[in-house]
């Protein structure tokens, strides 16, 4: 299957856009909610792992016509989209054995990046005999309602059918069209997902428990809405994870900010900032610097992976700048390590791509992620600020958000007292250096509703690729969980073996 080169660019492009108002000050509500991307420190650490020859010549590329509205029987309801989806029979024991599918689920993303990004069903699929499904979400990629991208992103009436519900359903209604399609009525199927896909995983498996035997849900920050979790809390991991790498690199930042403003105050102050920090363009404001570097770091933290650990990094270079030097030289110092030979380092040209506008319609719908900057972090402190995200919300597409929508479908109040008796067959992953695992369920629900977390893990890495460089706790997790999977299915057999025999 061929992917756009422009993919690797516009995932890029995209990490400077998606915290992009971040540090603008109490005043403004922040309406982009950072990213919840499985591949994006893959991609940046990695751009050219996209190339082509990545992509397994036994991906088989098909495509569903899929439901426009699962939930309504007005007439428009009934048109249909091309949904993508993509298959890899090469280990698949086959539907007379009941051989298992391991199916992936998309996010807010086009499907081709996940290809080659995503190794827990690659490396897994000899392991289970199973058929390997990639499902693309609608209104991503190639899985666009209404005939174009334009047309499906053109208002809040076209855009009306782009939530999770919607995606979930999709998921479950292609799932078991591949059954049928191939005769695997009883072949268990378990779904993966990272980040928010790590979510509809989840979710798929409480909603539509039929569909799915159970569910791996990688750094899902299921608990991050509705005040369960602390709106400071990703921030403070953040800060937690520059302090544990270095103290005095943690220091810097922090003290930098105060800097910043100074010198922009200044006559020519912008100037001198621009020139220090060789940005592409002038400096329009402090806060267009300041959204940057917070950018940077957030995504170091995020994706703080082996063997690299970005935030390593970044403080590597704050730390090795000369002593003498001054703070923002030492700030820069951090920018050019993470950033490494660029001509310019800030503000570099980006376009409003799928993924920037999806996402953000996303947030300013259902995903309302209250994320905020507490105190005693390394950055200036910003509240999250409900009613100014809602108001500007409403100037974009004329609809406010529903902030309490996420809980009231799925769930998440008292979780244990109510999945317990309730649910079955999740695994909840997640690595503690990854600012979301504060919104993640990070203790066992039940016997069979599973918490796994490593406390140097980032976000997804265990569903990224095997790699000899591993280190040994990211392997016990993978195989933790391959055996966790293992047990559900081969309770699945027994369970099935047993009804058939009564028949």
């Amino acid at each position: 299957m061929k992917r756009s080169p422009e993919f690797s660019l516009q995932c890029l492009q995209f990490m400077v856009m998606v915290l992009s108002i971040l540090f603008t000050g109490t005043e403004a509500g922040r309406l982009d909610i950072p990213r919840l991307s499985p591949t994006r420190g893959t991609l940046i650490e990695n751009p050219e792992i996209m190339s082509s020859k990545a992509v397994s010549d036994d991906l088989q590329t098909f495509y569903y016509p899929q439901t426009l509205d699962h939930f309504n029987y007005q007439p428009q309801s009934y048109a249909t989209f091309e949904q993508r989806y993509v298959m890899n029979f090469k280990h698949w024991g086959g539907a007379n054995g009941s051989a298992p599918i391991l199916a992936y689920l998309g996010a807010e993303a086009p499907l081709d990046g996940d290809l080659t990004v995503i190794g827990f069903l690659s490396d897994n699929a000899i392991r289970f005999n199973a058929l390997l499904v990639y499902i693309e979400h609608r209104y991503y990629g190639k899985s666009i309602p209404f005939g174009s991208r334009e047309e499906a992103f053109k208002n809040a009436s076209t855009l009306g059918y782009f939530n999770s519900a919607q995606a979930i359903a999709d998921y479950a209604e292609i799932i078991m069209h591949i059954k049928k399609k191939l005769n695997a009525f009883y072949s268990p199927v378990i779904v993966i997902g990272g980040s928010y896909g790590g979510m509809l995983a989840s979710w798929l498996r409480l909603k539509y428990p039929h569909v799915a035997l159970g569910a791996l849900a990688s750094s899902a920050p299921i608990l991050y809405f509705d005040k369960i979790t602390p709106r400071g809390a990703y921030f403070s991991v953040v800060t937690k994870d520059f302090k544990e790498a270095s103290e005095t690199c943690y220091r810097t930042i922090r003290n930098s900010w105060s800097v910043i403003d100074k010198i922009a105050s200044q006559p020519h102050g912008l100037s001198i900032l621009s020139s220090k920090f060789k940005t592409c363009k002038p400096l329009k404001s402090s806060s267009e610097l300041k959204n940057e570097l917070g950018n940077m770091y957030a995504t170091a933290a995020q994706y703080n992976q082996p063997p690299r650990y970005p935030v390593t990094v970044v403080c590597g270079g704050i730390d090795g700048a000369n002593e003498k030097q001054d703070i923002l030289s030492k700030i820069f110092a951090g920018v050019a390590a993470y950033r490494v030979n660029r001509s310019c380092y800030i503000n570099q040209p980006t376009n409003g791509s799928e993924t920037a506008v999806g996402w953000r319609w996303q947030t300013c719908s259902e995903m309302v992620i209250p994320i905020g900057i507490g105190k005693n972090t390394m950055f200036q402190e910003q509240p999250f600020d409900l009613n100014s995200f809602i108001e500007q919300c409403m100037r974009l597409y004329g609809v406010p958000p529903r902030p309490h929508w996420v809980t009231s479908y799925y769930g998440g109040h008292d979780i244990k007292l109510i999945l317990q008796r309730f649910g079955s067959n999740i695994i909840f992953s997640n690595g503690l250096r990854d600012p979301y695992s504060r919104g993640g369920v990070l203790e066992n629900i039940s016997e069979s509703i599973i918490a796994i977390h490593t406390v140097n893990g980032s976000h997804c890495l265990d569903i990224l690729p095997e790699k000899e460089s591993d280190p040994e706790w990211l392997v016990r997790q993978r195989e933790t969980e391959v055996m966790i999977i293992k047990r559900w299915i081969a309770q699945y057999y027994a369970d099935l073996k047993a009804i058939l025999i009564k028949q």
